[in-house]
């Protein structure tokens, strides 16, 4: 008989792959990571997508810019995918090839994601997949699944985050197209934006408190050292 796991096996497992302190600012991120992929893949209804790849990537590396060293950023990467049974070589393969298509046809892309049409033979794969998201009901949404269709926007309209009125059209489309309701990836993109801008700032933080202490001690140091030498 399958057991379905719970979230302290999942935050233990990631734990046996990376039994490292993080850092303030970021161990809030790493959690809720956790505990959201969790809920989501032990849903009934959860189905995975090339969408939701990119949403999970994008929010690792949106929400941990800054991490040091580059090395362990890159290893609770890992621990976090293989802790919730994902490859996270294959997660990002994924990501890197939607993003390069969004890059080089931004008006298929969108065109797939508002109409599940597209004329583009290289968008053969994406749009199928988009149907197959939009066909299954219920589908699983997730605030991760919304990242990755943010993340593609952003490639497709300039100035995404800027212009409120294109934005909230097009999600509004999106969300009727997709069954999830545009009101609810309206909601997330100002939320996703809102919580990117707070850890900016949490990080802005930090090393302005760093660089004042190195300041600090730099200032003390030669006073320090002229004490030591004098007869």
């Amino acid at each position: 008989m399958n057991t379905v796991p719970t979230v302290s096996d999942t935050k233990r497992a990631f734990l046996q792959s990376f039994p490292k302190p993080i850092k303030s600012v970021y161990r809030r991120v790493v959690d809720e990571l956790l505990v959201e992929l969790h809920l989501l893949i032990v849903d009934r209804t959860y189905r995975y997508s090339p969408l939701l790849g990119l949403g999970i990537v994008s929010a690792f590396d949106r929400f941990m810019v800054g991490y040091t060293p580059e090395a362990d950023r890159q290893k609770i990467f890992s621990a976090l995918c293989q802790s919730l049974h994902y490859d996270p070589a294959h997660l990002r393969q994924e990501a890197e090839q939607l993003t390069e298509l969004s890059v080089r046809s931004p008006e298929s892309i969108l065109s797939v994601l508002t109409t599940l049409e597209s004329s583009n033979g290289d968008l053969d794969q994406f749009t199928q997949q988009v149907r197959e998201i939009a066909s299954t009901q219920p589908y699983k949404y997730s605030r991760l699944l919304a990242i990755g269709i943010f993340v593609l926007l952003e490639a497709t309209t300039a100035d995404f985050w800027q212009q409120a009125e294109t934005r909230q059209t097009q999600l509004k489309q999106i969300g009727d197209t997709l069954k999830f309701g545009g009101d609810r990836l309206i909601r997330d993109a100002d939320l996703f934006r809102s919580n990117i801008e707070k850890v900016e700032q949490a990080r802005q933080m930090m090393q302005d408190m760093v660089e004042a202490e190195r300041k600090k001690r730099a200032a003390v140091e030669p006073t320090s050292v002229e004490t030591t030498q004098a007869p």
